[in-house]
């Protein structure tokens, strides 16, 4: 395994289901929460890492927008994004195309801009001095209203050329894609990409309203696609890509075992997967964690691994050369 883990240690590769909310290192939490006077239910880092034990999405997502509270301003969001990308970097990542949850902190005071403008100079800083290159995704909050969605994508209206697309995060259970269909439409019309997750926690009839009311170009994670096999057939006939998250599915118990996860079967049935990490700082590991520990459990081969470091960038919203180019860099990688 020794081996395999260093040919995934060097493998180019993309993230394309990352919460930046979600990389916020306990560390990086209480060195904010001093520099802006933010109190924090926690009393040391080890504390934190502690309450990241998780039983289910909902559990998590509490912890999450408590952790998020210590983000007030711009210079937060730079180091926010910046801190990511050193990590992204270090596990050979060459773009990322990173999710933000805006109405987590326009509904606690933070003006739009003031997000949009951090994360932007630190995915500026991330290409100048790290050589990745990446894409912005305002997500919308699944628990709360379309109304409010769309209020978001009002405010967004300015900083459009700053996007790639548009997701849909948080509790996914009683909360279906229909519920947005409106919104997703509205964003499409103004060219941005659509992702949305479906089934992680929701079931399968959630995957077909993300394709078939909301029309999505990607879809994150989707693993109980599987247990409606005309439903893999539609994903795999579309060339749907598919951003799984091995150990967020584990953390948050939608598998009981990595030896359990769907992927190889994914793979052999023909889905386009890719690995990802989500929210890496609560579920114990980035993208290369993720590709490490699924091997381990499931036996993933060198060309299982390539072929998801392949997806991963054909599956991106880059455009034609930059994919080829980068899909170049696998082969190449992988031939030696």
């Amino acid at each position: 395994m020794t081996d395999l883990n260093a040919f995934i240690d060097g493998l180019p590769k993309a993230e394309l289901h990352l919460h930046i909310e979600g990389s916020l290192e306990p560390e990086l939490m209480f060195a904010l929460a001093e520099r802006n006077k933010v109190a924090i239910p926690f009393d040391s880092v080890e504390a934190v890492r502690a309450a990241y034990d998780f039983s289910n999405l909902q559990d998590f997502l509490d912890i999450y927008y408590a952790g998020a509270n210590v983000l007030l301003t711009r210079q937060d969001f730079e180091d926010l994004a910046f801190a990511y990308f050193q990590r992204a970097a270090a596990d050979n990542v060459r773009h990322a195309e990173i999710f933000f949850d805006p109405q987590t902190h326009t509904d606690r005071g933070v003006p739009f801009g003031v997000v949009v403008e951090g994360l932007i100079a630190g995915m500026d800083r991330a290409k100048a001095e790290l050589g990745v290159t990446s894409g912005l995704i305002l997500s919308f909050l699944r628990h709360l209203s379309e109304d409010e969605a769309f209020a978001t994508l009002e405010m967004a209206r300015p900083y459009l050329h700053h996007f790639v697309g548009v997701g849909l995060d948080s509790s996914e259970v009683g909360h279906p894609p229909s519920k947005f269909q409106r919104v997703f439409a509205a964003a499409q019309a103004m060219g941005l990409k659509l992702c949305a997750h479906a089934g992680e926690e929701g079931p399968p009839e959630y995957v077909w309203e993300a394709l078939d009311l909301l029309h999505i170009d990607r879809m994150d994670h989707g693993n109980r696609s599987m247990e409606d096999p005309a439903l893999v057939r539609r994903i795999v006939a579309e060339g749907m890509t598919l951003t799984v998250c091995p150990l967020s599915n584990h953390k948050l118990c939608v598998v009981d075992d990595l030896k359990d996860h769907p992927v190889p079967e994914m793979l052999r049935q023909g889905i386009r997967v890719t690995l990802n990490s989500d929210d890496p700082a609560y579920f114990g590991g980035y993208v290369n964690e993720n590709y490490r520990q699924l091997a381990a459990a499931v036996g993933l081969t060198r060309e299982q691994l390539t072929l998801m470091a392949r997806n991963s960038f054909a599956g991106s919203f880059l455009d034609d050369a930059a994919k080829a180019e980068r899909i170049a860099e696998v082969e190449a990688y992988a031939a030696t």
